[in-house]
Protein backbone atom coordinates (compact mmCIF):
# COMPACT_ATOMS: atom_id res chain seq x y z
CA UNK A 1 0.00 0.00 0.00
CA UNK A 2 1.15 3.77 -0.55
CA UNK A 3 -0.19 7.22 -0.04
CA UNK A 4 -2.02 6.74 -3.43
CA UNK A 5 -4.45 4.00 -2.01
CA UNK A 6 -5.90 5.62 0.76
CA UNK A 7 -9.30 7.17 0.42
CA UNK A 8 -8.97 10.57 1.55
CA UNK A 9 -12.42 13.01 2.49
CA UNK A 10 -13.85 15.92 0.37
CA UNK A 11 -11.61 18.01 2.66
CA UNK A 12 -8.71 15.67 1.45
CA UNK A 13 -8.20 14.77 5.49
CA UNK A 14 -7.78 11.03 7.16
CA UNK A 15 -8.05 10.85 10.99
CA UNK A 16 -4.78 9.19 12.29
CA UNK A 17 -5.25 7.53 15.63
CA UNK A 18 -1.92 8.25 17.59
CA UNK A 19 -1.31 5.18 19.68
CA UNK A 20 2.03 4.39 22.22
CA UNK A 21 4.07 1.58 20.55
CA UNK A 22 5.34 -0.03 23.67
CA UNK A 23 1.75 0.61 26.09
CA UNK A 24 -0.44 0.63 22.97
CA UNK A 25 -2.26 3.43 24.68
CA UNK A 26 -4.29 5.12 22.53
CA UNK A 27 -3.00 9.15 22.70
CA UNK A 28 -4.36 11.18 20.75
CA UNK A 29 -7.22 11.72 17.44
CA UNK A 30 -5.55 14.06 15.12
CA UNK A 31 -5.74 14.52 11.19
CA UNK A 32 -3.45 14.86 8.61
CA UNK A 33 -3.68 15.46 4.57
CA UNK A 34 -1.71 13.75 2.01
CA UNK A 35 1.38 16.71 2.51
CA UNK A 36 1.38 16.02 6.14
CA UNK A 37 1.60 12.39 5.84
CA UNK A 38 4.51 12.98 3.49
CA UNK A 39 6.20 14.82 5.87
CA UNK A 40 5.26 12.07 8.48
CA UNK A 41 6.73 9.70 6.30
CA UNK A 42 9.89 11.71 5.22
CA UNK A 43 10.74 12.98 8.43
CA UNK A 44 10.31 10.26 10.91
CA UNK A 45 7.56 11.97 13.03
CA UNK A 46 4.34 13.26 13.45
CA UNK A 47 3.15 16.01 11.21
CA UNK A 48 -0.71 16.87 11.12
CA UNK A 49 -2.89 19.41 9.51
CA UNK A 50 -5.23 21.55 12.26
CA UNK A 51 -8.52 22.19 11.15
CA UNK A 52 -9.01 24.90 13.41
CA UNK A 53 -6.10 27.19 11.92
CA UNK A 54 -5.69 25.53 8.58
CA UNK A 55 -2.20 24.91 8.50
CA UNK A 56 0.42 21.80 8.94
CA UNK A 57 1.85 21.24 12.41
CA UNK A 58 4.39 19.18 13.59
CA UNK A 59 3.88 17.63 17.20
CA UNK A 60 6.29 19.17 19.19
CA UNK A 61 7.26 22.02 17.49
CA UNK A 62 7.06 24.26 20.27
CA UNK A 63 6.62 21.82 23.46
CA UNK A 64 9.15 19.43 22.60
CA UNK A 65 7.09 16.51 23.20
CA UNK A 66 7.91 14.80 19.62
CA UNK A 67 6.55 11.61 18.51
CA UNK A 68 8.71 9.21 16.56
CA UNK A 69 7.24 6.96 14.24
CA UNK A 70 7.09 3.19 14.33
CA UNK A 71 4.67 2.32 12.24
CA UNK A 72 1.63 3.76 10.22
CA UNK A 73 -1.40 1.63 9.54
CA UNK A 74 -4.14 1.56 7.54
CA UNK A 75 -7.84 0.46 8.42
CA UNK A 76 -9.45 -2.17 5.83
CA UNK A 77 -11.33 0.31 4.01
CA UNK A 78 -8.48 3.06 3.53
CA UNK A 79 -9.55 6.07 5.29
CA UNK A 80 -8.23 6.25 9.01
CA UNK A 81 -5.01 5.53 10.05
CA UNK A 82 -3.07 4.17 12.99
CA UNK A 83 0.18 5.08 13.55
CA UNK A 84 2.15 4.09 16.53
CA UNK A 85 5.01 6.35 17.61
CA UNK A 86 7.19 6.46 20.60
CA UNK A 87 6.78 9.96 22.47
CA UNK A 88 8.94 12.15 24.11
CA UNK A 89 6.94 13.69 27.04
CA UNK A 90 2.91 14.29 27.25
CA UNK A 91 0.90 13.57 24.40
CA UNK A 92 -1.79 15.81 25.32
CA UNK A 93 -1.37 19.98 24.82
CA UNK A 94 -3.01 20.03 28.60
CA UNK A 95 -0.22 17.95 30.07
CA UNK A 96 -1.51 14.09 29.95
CA UNK A 97 0.30 11.34 28.58
CA UNK A 98 -2.78 11.04 26.77
CA UNK A 99 -5.43 13.11 25.27
CA UNK A 100 -8.04 10.54 26.54
CA UNK A 101 -8.54 10.87 30.50
CA UNK A 102 -12.37 11.78 30.90
CA UNK A 103 -14.16 8.61 31.57
CA UNK A 104 -17.88 8.64 30.11
CA UNK A 105 -18.76 4.83 30.79
CA UNK A 106 -16.91 2.26 32.00
CA UNK A 107 -18.17 -1.11 33.33
CA UNK A 108 -17.58 -2.38 36.63
CA UNK A 109 -16.26 -5.49 36.04
CA UNK A 110 -12.87 -3.91 34.70
CA UNK A 111 -10.64 -1.07 35.63
CA UNK A 112 -7.83 0.85 33.46
CA UNK A 113 -5.11 -1.35 34.59
CA UNK A 114 -1.88 -1.97 32.89
CA UNK A 115 1.99 -2.99 34.21
CA UNK A 116 2.41 0.98 33.39
CA UNK A 117 -0.25 2.05 35.78
CA UNK A 118 0.78 -0.23 38.40
CA UNK A 119 4.07 1.07 38.45
CA UNK A 120 3.47 4.69 38.55
CA UNK A 121 1.05 3.35 41.77
CA UNK A 122 4.41 2.10 43.44
CA UNK A 123 6.20 5.19 42.55
CA UNK A 124 3.92 7.20 44.45
CA UNK A 125 4.10 4.76 47.52
CA UNK A 126 7.61 4.84 47.31
CA UNK A 127 7.33 8.74 47.53
CA UNK A 128 4.45 9.01 49.94
CA UNK A 129 5.14 5.87 51.96
CA UNK A 130 1.19 5.87 53.56
CA UNK A 131 0.81 4.03 57.14
CA UNK A 132 -0.22 0.52 56.81
CA UNK A 133 0.92 -0.05 53.37
CA UNK A 134 3.01 -3.59 52.78
CA UNK A 135 4.40 -1.82 49.94
CA UNK A 136 5.35 1.18 52.24
CA UNK A 137 6.96 -1.86 54.64
CA UNK A 138 9.23 -3.20 51.69
CA UNK A 139 10.45 0.40 50.71
CA UNK A 140 11.29 1.39 54.02
CA UNK A 141 13.02 -1.68 54.36
CA UNK A 142 15.10 -1.14 51.79
CA UNK A 143 16.65 -3.33 48.81
CA UNK A 144 18.03 -6.32 51.24
CA UNK A 145 14.12 -6.94 52.19
CA UNK A 146 13.05 -6.32 48.86
CA UNK A 147 15.36 -9.17 47.08
CA UNK A 148 14.58 -11.45 50.02
CA UNK A 149 10.60 -11.50 48.92
CA UNK A 150 11.96 -11.61 45.56
CA UNK A 151 14.18 -14.55 46.12
CA UNK A 152 11.14 -16.27 48.12
CA UNK A 153 8.45 -15.55 45.34
CA UNK A 154 10.84 -17.37 42.84
CA UNK A 155 11.16 -20.47 44.72
CA UNK A 156 7.25 -20.05 45.36
CA UNK A 157 6.60 -20.15 41.91
CA UNK A 158 8.81 -22.67 41.15
CA UNK A 159 6.93 -24.69 43.54
CA UNK A 160 3.68 -23.75 41.96
CA UNK A 161 4.59 -24.85 38.68
CA UNK A 162 5.58 -28.49 39.59
CA UNK A 163 2.23 -28.79 41.01
CA UNK A 164 -1.01 -29.04 38.61
CA UNK A 165 -2.55 -25.87 40.22
CA UNK A 166 -3.11 -23.18 36.98
CA UNK A 167 -4.80 -20.93 39.98
CA UNK A 168 -2.20 -21.15 42.39
CA UNK A 169 0.30 -20.71 39.89
CA UNK A 170 -0.88 -17.39 38.38
CA UNK A 171 -1.35 -16.16 41.80
CA UNK A 172 2.58 -16.90 42.36
CA UNK A 173 3.47 -15.26 39.54
CA UNK A 174 1.38 -12.43 40.02
CA UNK A 175 3.11 -12.15 43.49
CA UNK A 176 6.78 -12.57 41.46
CA UNK A 177 5.59 -9.55 39.40
CA UNK A 178 4.53 -7.22 42.11
CA UNK A 179 7.66 -7.65 43.92
CA UNK A 180 9.63 -7.42 40.85
CA UNK A 181 8.17 -3.89 40.59
CA UNK A 182 8.81 -2.88 43.91
CA UNK A 183 12.44 -4.05 42.94
CA UNK A 184 12.67 -1.69 40.19
CA UNK A 185 11.29 1.35 41.32
CA UNK A 186 13.88 1.14 44.25
CA UNK A 187 16.64 0.65 41.70
CA UNK A 188 15.19 2.94 39.35
CA UNK A 189 14.34 0.98 36.57
CA UNK A 190 11.63 1.63 34.10
CA UNK A 191 9.15 -1.08 32.69
CA UNK A 192 9.90 0.59 29.26
CA UNK A 193 13.76 -0.21 29.77
CA UNK A 194 13.10 -4.13 30.32
CA UNK A 195 11.25 -3.61 26.84
CA UNK A 196 13.81 -1.90 24.86
CA UNK A 197 16.06 -4.91 25.75
CA UNK A 198 13.60 -7.38 24.98
CA UNK A 199 12.72 -5.58 21.34
CA UNK A 200 16.80 -5.03 20.81
CA UNK A 201 17.56 -9.37 22.05
CA UNK A 202 14.47 -10.12 19.45
CA UNK A 203 15.76 -7.68 16.55
CA UNK A 204 19.14 -9.34 16.96
CA UNK A 205 17.37 -13.03 17.26
CA UNK A 206 19.22 -13.06 20.29
CA UNK A 207 17.01 -14.90 23.07
CA UNK A 208 17.53 -14.63 26.97
CA UNK A 209 19.45 -18.12 26.82
CA UNK A 210 22.02 -16.63 24.76
CA UNK A 211 22.82 -14.63 27.21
Amino acid sequence: MNIGDLNFSSENLIPAIIQDYYTKQVLTLAFMNRESLEISIKEGYTCFYSRSRKKLWRKGEESGNVQRIVNIKSDCDADSLIIEVIKQGPACHKGGESCFNDILYQTEEKSDFSINSLYKKLLTRKQDLPHGSYTSYLFEKGLDKILKKVGEECTEVVIAAKNPNKSELIYELSDLLYHALVLMVETKVAPQEILDELESRSNSGKTSDDT
